[in-house]
């Protein structure tokens, strides 16, 4: 055991002076005529003391390319409903795809069925441009809603950032999730167009989805053209009449640089739609702006991850999850990124060590959950490949722990910079994250990030310095959702952030501040599950296993343990008659594959006789994962608020006995 805090790497004094957040500092000083005296807290008080003039200097920092200049930063510090850089005219593609020459690496992708390939940044530049034309020609433009049922490869980021270049609305769902769950998604934006693959390959195994297209666009009556791209097979036919090939659209010709024109959008125009967990719905549809999904990502990119454009990044994602977005977004640096669709550890443990080798990555993502999986394969990278090029290690999805740390500098590398981000979907970016000039302690997260007025709350509301409280932001951020899709009164949205805190957003989490402002992530505060870095509602999963014949009620939850893994246990109420044998539980799991995705099987299926409930008929989801957590029960649930006080006892006694289950104890 390593102990949380302890001091594990510094940077040198050459190192911080080379970084990109050291010479912001120095070009706000020059510029406000102050003096932060080197240290990054100061340069965090002073971006969120001072909103305006922070997030106004970025703009001119970057560079931001805009039509008509902005009227003012921000309006008011009303959230939600702030509005950002009114008057500006910007594109997100166009920002991403204007660094570097054009003999500049852009892309590295490969993928299990693929080998390793280049797209330099014309040819990605050219890539995009002819889509976007080829998008034009069939009507595609601005606010059109595109959608992807596609793999992690090239094509899609083509996809994706000819989709933008119009000033159509992006929307991405993993192909690994099941027609119900698209539907759930994709129903709620009527899209007018569908770019599908025919499968993907994961472990070794091929995923044929021609029939879940078929499904899926069948039950879209908005979609009026789908382009179809045959990944696995190239002979696989579409599955859709009239469906056009990506090939197709990829022989019109390329208009040049001179003659294309990237689609300049208002500073509230939608850019993507992601979808965040629903634990009372449907996946909440959260719209995000080009002006402000384009501002997190110079910020996050260049200033915090301190990408420089010699650099590749890597993160370990899938196209449903928002690493994807952010992934991409590594182009604003003029860096190089690698995208790999695949199992991560096939064929061998060691493939993605093999892959930083070879494809001399310098920034390497992954939930900190990887680490178990190379602890128990043995996977001592450090001594079996050249990481020389290696710089950093970004950490985001879940808790990391002070041994997935100590693992690093001990099997990885000593001299390399640990940087653990915590945000997410809902602001497609971080709260928390790195800091290049700063030292890296076990388990701790380095600092808030610019611009973000981020504060840990105890029960009244009140901030607290070296106690566990909730997440808080306190003022608004510009990549805050603009809105939820089809939210027309915006209740939804204020329910899901403002509906705790009246003004102030409540994100979800646990988090510790200290003193010198060091911040610990301790896992969930709400019943969002979030395992493997991916959040995901409950109702989704109530809806598919309470169709199961035999289930008359279900409750899961997912703990975060010790050691960096997820226990994800489902607690069914049978009925009458029914005995909860392999067979039962083999339909539970084959339904949630299915109709959800892999993510959305739990980990172990248990009967019990009755499911808690408030007296307002809500599941007690967070008193039960609190309990399961190692929380006292008079800590964890209010029982004068229960409908069934008694069906608690079952989970006292089920975290207290159970041999498969070792119950963590939280500082919380």
């Amino acid at each position: 055991m390593i102990e949380e805090g302890k001091l594990l790497w510094e940077p040198s004094s050459s190192r911080i002076k080379c970084s990109n957040m050291y010479h912001f500092m120095e070009w706000v000083e020059r510029k406000r005529g102050l003096n932060f005296n080197g240290e990054y807290e100061e340069l965090h008080r002073w971006s969120v003391e001072s909103l305006e003039e922070f997030w106004g200097d970025c703009w001119e920092y970057f560079g931001v390319t805009s039509t008509s200049p902005y009227r003012q930063v921000l309006d008011s510090h009303r959230m939600p409903g702030a509005k950002w850089f009114e008057g500006s005219q910007v594109n997100y593609a166009e920002h991403m795809l204007r660094g570097g020459n054009g003999n500049d690496l852009a892309i590295v992708h490969l993928t299990e069925t693929r080998a390793v390939a280049h797209t330099s940044r014309e040819e990605l530049r050219q890539g995009v441009r002819i889509m976007a034309s080829s998008l034009r020609s069939l009507g595609i433009g601005r606010g059109d809603r595109v959608v992807s049922y596609m793999p992690n490869v090239v094509e899609t980021a083509i996809a994706f950032l000819a989709t933008v270049a119009v000033g159509a609305i992006w929307s991405s769902a993993a192909p690994e999730f099941g027609v119900g769950t698209v539907l759930d998604r994709f129903s709620q934006i009527e899209p007018k167009l569908v770019f599908a693959a025919d499968g993907y390959q994961f472990g070794g195994r091929s995923f044929e989805r021609s029939t879940e297209v078929k499904q899926i666009t069948e039950a879209l009556p908005s979609v009026e053209h789908v382009v179809w791209l045959p990944y696995l097979n190239p002979a696989t036919p579409a599955p859709v009449e009239g469906a056009l090939t990506w090939q197709q659209l990829m022989q019109a010709q390329d208009p040049g640089a001179d003659n294309f024109s990237f689609e300049r959008v208002e500073h509230d125009h939608p850019l993507w739609i992601v979808y965040s967990s629903g634990t009372t719905g449907l996946p909440k549809p959260i719209v995000h702006s080009h002006v402000g999904a384009l501002l997190e990502a110079y910020v996050m990119m260049q200033l915090h991850f301190n990408l420089r454009p010699e650099q590749r990044l890597f993160f370990y994602t899938t196209t449903g999850w928002i690493m994807w977005n952010v992934t991409i977004a590594g182009l604003c640096t003029g860096a190089s990124i690698v995208l790999y669709d695949g199992n991560p550890a096939y064929p061998e443990p060691d493939l993605l060590w093999k892959m930083t080798s070879e494809q001399q990555v310098t920034v390497f993502g992954a939930s900190p959950t990887y680490v178990k999986i190379m602890e128990k394969a043995g996977i001592r990278p450090g001594l079996q490949y050249d990481l020389d090029k290696l710089e950093a290690v970004l950490l985001s999805g879940s808790p990391a722990t002070p041994e997935t740390f100590s693992w690093f500098y001990r099997d990885v590398k000593e001299d390399m910079w640990i940087a653990s981000v915590s945000g997410g979907t809902d602001i497609a970016g971080g709260f928390v994250g790195p800091a290049p000039t700063l030292p890296v302690n076990a388990g701790e997260i380095q600092c808030r990030m610019l611009g973000k007025d981020i504060q840990a709350w105890n029960d009244v509301g009140k901030p607290v310095i070296d106690e566990v409280g909730e997440l808080v932001c306190a003022s608004p951020i510009p990549s805050m959702p603009i809105y939820f899709w089809g939210d027309k009164d915006g209740k939804r949205y204020h329910d899901s952030y403002f509906d705790d805190f009246e003004g102030v957003w409540r994100h979800g989490d646990f988090l510790k501040i200290t003193s010198y402002g060091g911040c610990y992530i301790y896992g969930r505060s709400d019943s969002t599950l979030n395992r493997y870095g991916v959040r995901i509602g409950t109702a989704e999963i109530y809806r598919a296993v309470e169709q199961v014949a035999g289930i008359a009620d279900s409750l899961i939850v997912c703990c975060e343990l010790d050691d960096a893994n997820f226990f994800m246990p489902m607690f069914v109420k049978l009925k009458e008659g029914q005995s909860l044998d392999e067979d039962l539980v083999n339909a539970i799991k084959q339904r949630l594959r299915n109709e959800c995705s892999p993510r959305h099987v739990p980990d172990k299926v248990y009967s019990v006789d009755a499911i808690p409930y408030t007296l307002t008929g809500k599941k007690m989801e967070v008193p039960v994962r609190k309990i399961l957590m190692g929380w006292d029960t008079d800590k964890a649930a209010n029982i004068d608020a229960m409908a069934n006080p008694q069906s608690l006892d079952y989970f006292v006694e089920f975290a207290q006995n159970r041999e498969d289950y070792v119950c963590p104890k939280k500082s919380v």
